[in-house]
């Protein structure tokens, strides 16, 4: 069976289990993960029980979801979609501000995705909107032919299945022959590990707030036994759990200059193109988080080095449009990642949208 729970414990996980509905699979291999947090939104859009799904994303939950299931989805510019309303039962419907965190639409085509996001995009009324209107630049590019794509298919911090990488590689040449101008470096790229790190720290500090007493204590154990010369996601991690408000402030500092950077390679470039996760869709694995390890290409690695490809668009507040690609020798689906400029959320959404007609898009898995 498919299940049907939407969400893991806690929201803070690449697959959907909890205790009261269970789990939900992967409808293209039932003994993997769909992804997650609303990993159940995105096997119901594969598997046709909904035709549109909303999400939200601050470790990649819109976009490994999308990328282990053969759907879109889309990571919108930070607080372009409001989020008053998202919180747990009973906390107040007001305004909310992100930090990292948005919310965003996913559905089986890149259209769709357009659609759902004029709806959902505008600044909140009761905040916002009482002075502001949204005015979204059009797509920078009417077709493939013209665009400016940086690729990248290999990450400092965290290596990339060579399943992945390849369907990137395919990717990127039938772009070229398209027209599309391929750069595979720039000169503005921002220093993609310290992005990472960066990132995975503020991350951290946002769920430091909801650790229990015996679980702070343990982590803050574990980062002083960390050697000063480990800047591996783990130990960022650790680290951010256990920065101090002043270390919080510096590290917001380096996110403000590394903003920056990523905005000014928009001048150059119209997107950026890479994984949206390290590996496809990997199988079940409801054991402790912490001692979690991910196999890739059967090298094993702490299992949250998978945060590496989230980093760019969530820590600079970009847009991410997800798009199926492509799959595995043994069907798994694979996308791409595509972010764009500031508010270029059009841009991204449409540039998914043209690789759908020109390569293909949505499948329904084969056993559905």
């Amino acid at each position: 069976m498919l299940g049907t729970t939407n969400v893991p414990i806690g929201l803070a996980d690449w697959q959907s289990y909890n205790e009261i509905y269970g789990t939900t699979n992967n409808p293209w291999d039932l003994g993997r993960t769909p992804g997650g947090s609303p990993g159940g939104a995105a096997a119901a859009l594969a598997a046709g029980f909904v035709s549109l799904e909303l999400g939200s994303d601050i470790g990649g939950s819109l976009r490994a979801p999308a990328h282990f299931c053969g759907v879109f989805s889309h990571k919108p510019t930070l607080d372009l979609v409001p989020q008053r309303g998202a919180g747990p039962p009973q906390t107040p419907v007001a305004p909310v501000r992100g930090d990292l965190a948005v919310a965003g639409p996913m559905a089986r085509s890149a259209a769709d995705l357009m659609l759902e996001l004029a709806v959902l995009a505008g600044p909140d009324e009761l905040a916002e909107g009482v002075g502001y209107q949204l005015a979204l630049p059009p797509p920078r590019h009417d077709r493939l032919a013209g665009f400016r794509a940086l690729v990248m298919d290999a990450h400092p911090l965290c290596p990339t299945a060579a399943s992945v990488a390849g369907a990137l590689d395919e990717l990127t040449e039938r772009l070229a022959k398209l027209g599309v101008h391929i750069v595979r470096d720039s000169p503005k790229l921002p220093d993609l590990a310290l992005t990472t790190q960066t990132y995975v720290e503020l991350l951290a500090a946002f769920f430091a707030a909801d650790l229990t007493t015996d679980r702070r204590e343990a982590v803050m154990a574990g980062a002083r036994s960390l050697s000063a010369d480990d800047k591996s996601i783990a130990a960022c991690r650790m680290r951010g759990f256990t920065i101090s408000h002043g270390d919080w402030i510096l590290a917001s500092r380096q996110r403000a200059t590394l903003r920056g950077c990523w905005l000014a390679l928009f001048d150059d470039v119209d997107v950026v193109l890479c994984p949206a996760m390290p590996t496809p869709a990997f199988p079940h694995d409801h054991t402790r988080m912490a001692t979690r390890e991910l196999a890739i290409d059967e090298r094993k690695r702490s299992y949250f080095d998978q945060l590496a490809w989230a980093g760019p668009a969530t820590l600079n507040g970009l847009p991410a449009t997800t798009a199926p690609i492509g799959r595995t020798d043994t069907g798994l689906p694979i996308g791409v990642q595509i972010i764009g400029g500031f508010l270029d959320d059009r841009t991204t959404i449409a540039f998914a949208g043209m690789v759908a007609r020109e390569f293909g898009g949505f499948t329904p898995p084969p056993m559905l």
